[in-house]
């Protein structure tokens, strides 16, 4: 059955294969998925290092770098495959300063692989995209939140339509002033 809003979910649920890649990146969040999601990705050989993003969060109690990397740790990664980025606050911020990790540890990715709730795939993978070099090539790995929100069931209850309706605002703040850059 098709709805009038499938462009929505077309635009905002970005998910490719995954293959291997020089980074698994996570932009910070107090959901143990991305994290668990990031775990086995690495344990399954995908890339060598994972490099969790996110300052103090009140909610989280820490920063949520430091949240990301415990379940990392206790899923069985080695402390020195996880990269550290904590002051990070929003999702272009991980972004960039992701990057800045990465030029310091001298790992200069030509393809990373970006884990992120699912309905924040489309905006997360346009914050990447945006600070990272051109030739950059992302994979999108998406998990599915504690709201249990996916491409199929976003439109049936009032919190999947808020959140999802949310990014889409977001991605016009975000992104309106880039375009006229990207053009060029």
């Amino acid at each position: 059955m098709t709805y009038p809003f499938d462009c929505i979910t077309d635009f905002i649920f970005v998910e490719t294969e995954i293959t291997a890649a020089d980074v698994i990146l996570v932009p910070g969040a107090n959901h143990p998925q991305l994290m668990e999601k990031a775990s086995s990705l690495y344990k399954q050989g995908f890339a060598p290092y994972i490099l969790p993003s996110g300052g103090y969060k009140p909610h989280v109690g820490t920063t949520e770098w430091n949240y990301l990397r415990n379940i990392g740790i206790d899923s069985g990664v080695p402390e020195e495959a996880i990269l550290k980025e904590d002051k990070a606050q929003h999702t272009l911020e991980n972004a960039r300063f992701s990057l800045e990790v990465l030029k310091k540890a001298g790992i200069h990715p030509k393809k990373v692989i970006i884990v992120c709730k699912a309905g924040h795939s489309r905006r997360a993978l346009l914050c990447y995209q945006s600070e990272f070099p051109k030739e950059t090539e992302f994979l999108v790995s998406p998990v599915i939140d504690r709201y249990g929100i996916t491409k199929e069931n976003w439109f049936l209850s009032e919190v999947g339509i808020s959140r999802i309706m949310t990014e889409v605002e977001k991605i016009g703040k975000y992104f309106g002033d880039y375009i006229p850059n990207w053009v060029k």
